[in-house]
């Protein structure tokens, strides 16, 4: 098969190296790309929501499929415009994609079918908004805003001022265009996030590996949200009794939810989850692959991505065996000084090879260019260094390693991460011991460890 991905980022590089080791893929193409993804699939110059550009340019390639994977597109319908033109798709439709392109949509679903959630309210004027979030007077508070917003659309307001301000910026300066025109205010829950990203095929829902993300710019969860500084998979709070829990009262009720109301959702329904002291809750939703989560999914996935794409369009996702790896992966993302504010670009990334790529890790591009036949950073978020181990220590270390080993001006890169899963496995999971214990059970393959 040949194959569009449509997409630039690291999470489109991850997709791009796992469809690489199908039997079943031949051709790889991407639009935009970046200078990584470039050494992994032949690039175009084509926006990726600029959807007739996209259906011609699969015209042109006459591609067996396209896999849509941000958000944008999805939500504009861009995986509807391919499937008129008679191309098989990966990605929802745009009336299942507003799963994501509305947190009010999302937000009455569950409360409709009593799918846990945080309590909240909508609003689409500044003063109700801020008259709710007074007589409320519990901090931080939760502000939405309803469309999407790269990533950045909420804020946790600590205080009243913090509060007043989100709000008017929001819905008064339209900070993030119509998408925040209206917002949804809702209830701060506590307890540890976790990232479950699914595929179905709108029958059939089959959970991926678990993840915890970093979203936080600087080390110790402080400073500002970003898109996410690195992942670790699989989450040790994501213990097997939560899963059953959450696919009985979360997973299969979004899947029939979203049937009852004449939206089936086909492709990677993502569950951003809180595990509250009165159970797992959904944050939110997302109509896609995660990012950076995906880098740490994506390597541990033993099974044809391609297969399983192809099964998800044909509604037969049953079929198809999908198993996991064992063991942990964990992805360190390297970004531009002043990131996710403002940064420069342009500066030459040292330690790669002529891929993009080290012997002692993935490396996923996700804002690079290739300049003079050199790698540059590109963009906010630049690379993703990611190794897998036994033991989550183990690759943690790797990660690390092969991150000392790379440099541009003004890198920056959190220090941390993995550090609260460490902490978590440290107090009360039984799987890196059991992980310790059967070492002389597994060997080595392509550094991901198996079982024999």
């Amino acid at each position: 098969m040949d194959i569009l991905v449509v997409g630039g980022g690291g999470r489109e590089h991850a997709i791009i190296m796992k469809l690489a080791q199908s039997k079943k893929v031949d051709k790889l193409y991407c639009t935009p790309g970046n200078g990584g993804i470039s050494k992994y699939a032949q690039c175009f110059d084509v926006g990726a929501t600029d959807i007739d550009g996209v259906v011609a340019l699969a015209q042109k390639l006459n591609v067996d499929m396209v896999v849509v994977a941000p958000d944008d597109p999805l939500v504009l319908g861009m995986v509807d415009a391919l499937q008129a033109k008679g191309f098989k798709t990966f990605g929802p439709k745009k009336d299942a994609a507003i799963i994501e392109g509305s947190k009010v949509f999302s937000k009455q679903l569950m409360k409709k079918y009593n799918i846990p959630t945080a309590k909240y309210e909508v609003f689409d004027n500044s003063e109700d908004a801020i008259a709710y979030i007074r007589k409320q007077n519990t901090y931080p508070a939760v502000i939405k805003a309803d469309g999407l917003a790269l990533g950045k659309g909420v804020i946790l307001a600590q205080n009243e001022d913090e509060a007043v301000k989100a709000v008017h910026e929001m819905i008064d300066e339209l900070k993030f265009g119509k998408s925040s025109s209206t917002v949804v205010i809702e209830e701060y829950l506590t307890g540890p996030e976790v990232s479950v990203l699914s595929f179905t095929d709108g029958k059939t829902v089959v959970p991926m590996i678990s993840s915890m993300d970093h979203k936080r710019a600087l080390d110790g969860d402080e400073g500002l949200n970003t898109g996410g500084m690195g992942t670790v998979a699989p989450n040790p709070y994501y213990t097997q009794s939560i899963a059953d829990e959450c696919m009985e009262k979360i997973f299969l009720p979004t899947i029939k939810a979203m049937n009852a109301e004449g939206r089936t959702f086909e492709g990677c329904l993502y569950f951003g989850l809180m595990l509250t002291p009165d159970g797992p809750k959904v944050i939110e939703y997302n109509c896609r692959f995660g990012d950076p989560e995906t880098q740490v999914v994506l390597p541990m996935l033993d099974g044809d991505l391609c297969e399983i794409f192809e099964a998800i369009y044909e509604h037969r996702l049953s079929e198809v065996k999908i198993d996991w790896k064992d063991g942990f992966c964990t992805c360190v993302v390297m970004a531009s000084g002043g990131y996710p504010t403002s940064y420069e670009k342009g500066f030459e990334i040292t330690g790669l090879d002529e891929n993009g790529q080290t012997k002692d890790a993935i490396v996923y591009h996700a804002g690079t260019k290739i300049k003079d036949g050199k790698f540059t950073n590109n963009g906010g978020r630049v690379l993703g260094v990611t190794c897998t181990a036994l033991t989550l220590q183990g690759a943690l270390d790797k990660s690390y390693n092969a991150v000392k080993k790379i440099n541009w001006k003004d890198v920056h890169y959190r220090k941390d991460i993995g550090q609260r899963a460490l902490k978590a496995l440290d107090t009360h999971d039984p799987l890196d011991l059991e992980y310790k214990q059967d070492m002389e059970d597994y060997i080595e393959e392509n550094g991901v460890y198996l079982r024999q």
